[in-house]
C-alpha cells in the first residue's frame, strides 16, 4: 500500500515541481556583465527635487504635473537621446508623455518606462513613482554615454494613477496605440514601478498570498520582475540579465493576472494589446507601508540599492 501510494504522488510531485520552476524561475544562470556606474546621489537628487519641491504632482496640480514634465523633458535632452513630446487631450486637458530614443531608428524597441505622475495630493511620490523616473533618467545618462546596438525606447508616462489607472486615457495606453499605428511594436516592454524601497528586516516583506515567503524569503531586500505566465522565456532572459549585472538579489514571478498586484502600473497597456511586457519593481504596498500615504518620502529609500537596479535595467539593453 506504501508503495500504491508513492507512486500515486509521483505525478503531484511533478506538476507541483514544473508550476514551481514556471513560476518563480528558480534555476536562471546571470549572464555576468559590468554595467557603467550609477551615482546614487543624483538619483537622491530627482527624487528630492520630484518629491518635495514637485509635491503634489497630480492632475489636481496642472503646475506641478507640467514642471515634472519639464524637469524630465530637460534631463532626457542632457542624456544625448531623441527626446519627443507626446501630448494627449484628457477632457479639456492637455498631459504629456516625455519619449527619448537611443541607438538604431529601424527594428523592434526596447521600451523602458515609468509614471512621473503622483497619486491625489497627499503623498509625496517619492518611491510611487519619484524612484521610478529617477532611474529612467539616470539609465538615459548611460544610454547617451553607451548608445545600444537595438533602438531602445524610454518613456516618461503620464496619467498612470487613479481615476485614469486601467483606462484608455493612461499615458501608457496613449503610448502604446501609437507604437501600434506607427507599426514599431515592440520587442519588449519593462515598467518601472517604484525601485526605490529596500529592508534587511526580517517580515518586511509581505505577499499577496499565505506561503509565498517561502520562495521569496521574508525580507524585502531584492528587486522584482513580474510577468505573465506566458511570457517564460522572457522572463528567463530578463533575470539572467539583471542578476548577472550587480550583488542585488533579483527574485521573479510569471502569474495569472488574478494575483494582486500583477497589473498594477503601466505594463497594463502593452499588456491589453497582446505586446509583452514586464514590471520590475520592490512590490509597492507589499513592502512600502507608506504607499500613496504621507509617508512615501524621499528620505526612506536606499539609493544605493536603487542605483543598482538601474545598473541592473541598463544590462537588459546591453543583453543580445
Amino acid at each position: 500500500m506504501r508503495r500504491v501510494l508513492l507512486l500515486a504522488c509521483i505525478p503531484c510531485l511533478i506538476v507541483l515541481a514544473a508550476a514551481w520552476a514556471a513560476l518563480v524561475q528558480p534555476f536562471v544562470m546571470p549572464r555576468a556583465s559590468h554595467p557603467p556606474d550609477v551615482d546614487p546621489q543624483r538619483l537622491a537628487h530627482h527624487v528630492r527635487y520630484l518629491s518635495v519641491d514637485l509635491h503634489p504632482r497630480s492632475d489636481s496640480a496642472m503646475g506641478h504635473l507640467d514642471r515634472a514634465a519639464d524637469y524630465v523633458e530637460a534631463m532626457l535632452r542632457e542624456s544625448g537621446g531623441t527626446v519627443v513630446t507626446q501630448g494627449m487631450e484628457v477632457g479639456s486637458r492637455r498631459f504629456r508623455n516625455l519619449v527619448a530614443r537611443f541607438g538604431p531608428d529601424h527594428g523592434a524597441p526596447l521600451v523602458i518606462g515609468a509614471h512621473y505622475d503622483s497619486h491625489g495630493s497627499e503623498t509625496p511620490g517619492a518611491d510611487d513613482n519619484a524612484s521610478g523616473v529617477a532611474g529612467l533618467l539616470e539609465l538615459a545618462r548611460l544610454l547617451g554615454r553607451h548608445p545600444p546596438s537595438q533602438p531602445v525606447e524610454l518613456v516618461a508616462f503620464t496619467l498612470e494613477e487613479p481615476p485614469y489607472f486601467r483606462s484608455e486615457d493612461m499615458g501608457s495606453a496613449h503610448h502604446a496605440r501609437s507604437l501600434r499605428a506607427q507599426g514599431r511594436e515592440p520587442r519588449l516592454m519593462l515598467a518601472l514601478e517604484m525601485i526605490g524601497r529596500f529592508s534587511d528586516r526580517p517580515g518586511s516583506q509581505d505577499y499577496p498570498v499565505a506561503g509565498m515567503s517561502g520562495l521569496y524569503g521574508d525580507r524585502g531586500d531584492f528587486i522584482a520582475i513580474v510577468g505573465r505566465l506566458e511570457r517564460f522565456a522572457q522572463m528567463r532572459a530578463v533575470k539572467a540579465a539583471m542578476a548577472g549585472a550587480t550583488s542585488l538579489p533579483v527574485r521573479s514571478i510569471n502569474a495569472p493576472v488574478a494575483l494582486e498586484g500583477v497589473d498594477f502600473s503601466d505594463h497594463l497597456s502593452y499588456w491589453q494589446l497582446g505586446m509583452p511586457a514586464l514590471m520590475v519593481t520592490d512590490t509597492a504596498f507589499l513592502r512600502n507601508h507608506d504607499y500613496h500615504g504621507a509617508g512615501d518620502t524621499w528620505d526612506k529609500l536606499d539609493y544605493r540599492r536603487m542605483a543598482q537596479v538601474v545598473q541592473a535595467v541598463y544590462a537588459v539593453t546591453a543583453a543580445p
